[in-house]
């Protein structure tokens, strides 16, 4: 343990800290929100993923051309701010995104089904049958207090998220002097793209330039047909079945309600090169002896009711989920909360003793009082509860201090003291603690799921300003860089959803992974919405049964006790958890990929193999979001002509 705390700590650097917010970073925002954004956004409706870091990625690579070409060298700080800007523009594509979701769900068949509809409040969603949602459009009177809410409420995550992650890491990093082993890790992938830089060709862009290459030719059967042929048939033409190729009904003679088929995306193959082994094991043994095997021996000792034949993965994955993995979902999830709180205890007790002296803090890291960012996130808190308290005038205010005063601090706190030690979130997770507390207040009425309850886990923060010490980045460029990026996609976000949505509705056959995976989504969210109506049926209440959690609860912890007294990795105990709610079309190609990783291009490329695990990943998807923005290019061009011709 000493060894480990000593790892993370650098009083040998002395470098000064530096700027890494520039015009070059404002250049590589716009690229990002009106280049690669739309891309992400079509990549994410026809299949379901998204760029990711394919996007940080191509970004970075973009830059280092043209100042290679410019004879200009970037700094590992405007090159880490960038790496990281990159990520949160793709990520804030979600404003829209879930306006989008939801004006689908208000309309959807599952909604109303269940009372759901006409339930909605107009913050939410214009109400069904609105000319918003008839015409497709945000440009609507409609919109504007779900858009205001949304944006204010992610403005204010924002300010919420730096101030407790700031404070967390000051008394983590400076106080506690934890080692976080993982950021070196994280902070050396800035270092290692500035190689670029200095006009060296490097294998890390070998490795990137073939892998990107096949995601580009594979992107031309997977994405480029289908969004082409949309244009000019009824239904796409798919030479891959999109998301996935399902086999439950033909299986259904010998497998009763057991799901399985394989997803057609390359890019889950090479997720199993990435994700560590066990966990990926893990996922599979979960998956399959849950969902393809377990589902038919619960329908014959009769626990399983609901299925019927002829059901595809989504709904017997639906009914299947309610007659009994819902439960074992919520036992798991004990025990997995129940094991960070023991793990945090450990961590206390091991560090017990160990802090050293507060160091002196350099005056160029962007620093401002503890006190100050504890004031600050407070204030964001405070403003969170006054919003929710207007919106949900009748909800006890006390369950919204415990979310945001106690719970959040207290999430986020044993988060960031494992990130601090250990490297990874191995903090505690309260499972289905929301819902319950929705359900047993008493209130009636479907506003309480909507409402922004300040419930949320900030410790990653922790680590992410660690990393910006690490590569010497003042963070202020953090601040700066965030916030722009937030201005900008603002925008975008908004303009290329409210394009695309024109062009087709969402979901329809256009884009094919939405069409098929949200009804799903749909129906679960009506279940547990309308579970608070005073007239709803208590679906989601009657599907909750103690004696299915609390026997899961105690099979789980007799696993993880043999997992640990037989050595096995403890990563396959959290991979099965997570198998309970991943469908085979997903495990089985995950784990193919896994095993082909292990046993045969490793022993054929040697210990560098897992440094080209991630690059290939993210050269992959690099070329299926160039594919993307071709093919959304092609569509909008299409869709203006044919407005202009008719």
């Amino acid at each position: 343990m000493e060894q480990l705390e000593m790892k993370g700590f650098e009083p040998e650097i002395t470098e000064n800290f530096e700027n890494g917010f520039n015009i070059r970073t404002v250049l590589a925002i716009l690229f990002i929100g009106f280049i690669m954004l739309p891309a992400s956004i079509y990549f994410f409706l026809i299949t379901g993923g998204g760029l990711g870091g394919a996007a940080q990625w191509v970004t970075v690579i973009l830059l280092l051309e043209i100042a290679k070409r410019s004879f200009v060298q970037l700094k590992r700080q405007e090159l880490y701010i960038i790496y990281i800007i990159a990520g949160s523009v793709i990520g804030l594509e979600h404003l829209a995104a879930l306006l989008i979701w939801r004006q689908y769900l208000v309309q959807s068949p599952p909604a109303q089904f269940f009372g759901l509809t006409e339930n909605m409040p107009n913050w939410v969603v214009p109400p069904a049958g609105s000319e918003a949602l008839m015409k497709r459009t945000f440009l609507h009177k409609d919109w504007i207090k779900p858009i205001i809410l949304v944006i204010s409420t992610s403005l204010l995550y924002r300010i919420n998220m730096f101030s407790m992650g700031y404070f967390l890491f000051r008394i983590t990093n400076d106080i506690e002097r934890l080692p976080f082993p993982m950021a070196p890790v994280a902070s050396e992938g800035a270092t290692a793209l500035a190689e670029s830089s200095s006009r060296k060709e490097t294998w890390r862009w070998r490795v990137f330039s073939i892998s990107a290459m096949i995601g580009i030719i594979f992107g031309a059967f997977y994405v480029v047909i289908p969004a082409v042929t949309g244009l000019l048939m009824a239904h796409p033409l798919q030479l891959f079945p999109i998301p996935w190729v399902d086999f439950t009904t033909q299986l259904e003679t010998v497998l009763p309600s057991g799901l399985f088929g394989f997803a057609t995306d390359l890019g889950v193959i090479l997720t199993g090169f990435v994700l560590p082994f066990p966990v990926v094991v893990g996922t599979f043994i979960g998956s399959f002896f849950c969902k393809t095997f377990g589902n038919p021996l619960l329908k014959k000792v009769g626990i399983i009711k609901n299925w019927q034949p002829g059901m595809t993965a989504v709904p017997a994955n639906v009914v299947t989920t309610m007659d009994f993995w819902i439960n074992v979902t919520i036992g798991t999830g004990i025990v997995v909360g129940i094991i960070g709180i023991w793990r945090v205890i450990r961590a206390f007790s091991s560090f017990k003793g160990k802090t050293r002296q507060q160091v002196i803090i350099p005056s160029d890291r962007g620093d401002y009082p503890i006190s100050f960012a504890l004031g600050i996130w407070f204030l964001s808190t405070i403003l969170y509860l006054i919003i929710t308290k207007i919106l949900i005038p009748n909800f006890p205010v006390w369950i919204f201090i415990l979310f945001g005063i106690i719970l959040t601090p207290f999430l986020s706190y044993t988060s960031a003291r494992m990130f601090g030690i250990t490297g990874v979130a191995t903090g505690i997770a309260f499972p289905m603690l929301r819902e319950a507390t929705f359900i047993l207040s008493g209130y009636k009425g479907v506003e309480i799921w909507y409402a922004p309850i300040p419930y949320f886990n900030h410790g990653h923060t922790a680590q992410a300003f660690k990393q910006l010490e690490l590569t010497r980045t003042r963070f202020t460029s953090w601040y700066k860089g965030e916030f722009t990026a937030f201005g900008i996609t603002l925008i975008a976000t908004f303009l290329f959803w409210q394009i695309i949505w024109r062009m087709n509705p969402i979901p329809s056959s256009t884009y094919p992974y939405v069409q098929k995976i949200w009804p799903m989504n749909a129906t679960f969210e009506a279940l547990w919405a309308t579970s608070t109506l005073p007239t709803g049926e208590k679906w989601m209440i009657k599907a909750i049964k103690a004696k299915y959690i609390l026997s899961s609860t105690f099979i789980s912890f007799i696993i993880y006790g043999l997992f640990s007294i037989l050595k096995i990795p403890l990563g396959t105990f959290y991979g099965i958890v997570g198998g309970i709610t991943t469908l085979p079309h997903y495990a089985f190609p995950m784990f193919i990929g896994a095993l082909f990783g292990r046993f045969y291009m490793a022993k054929k490329i040697g210990p560098n193999w897992r440094r080209y695990t991630p690059i290939i990943l993210a050269g992959y998807s690099c070329g299926m979001g160039l594919v993307g923005m071709i093919s959304i290019a092609i569509a909008l061009i299409a869709k203006t002509i044919f407005q202009i011709i008719y």
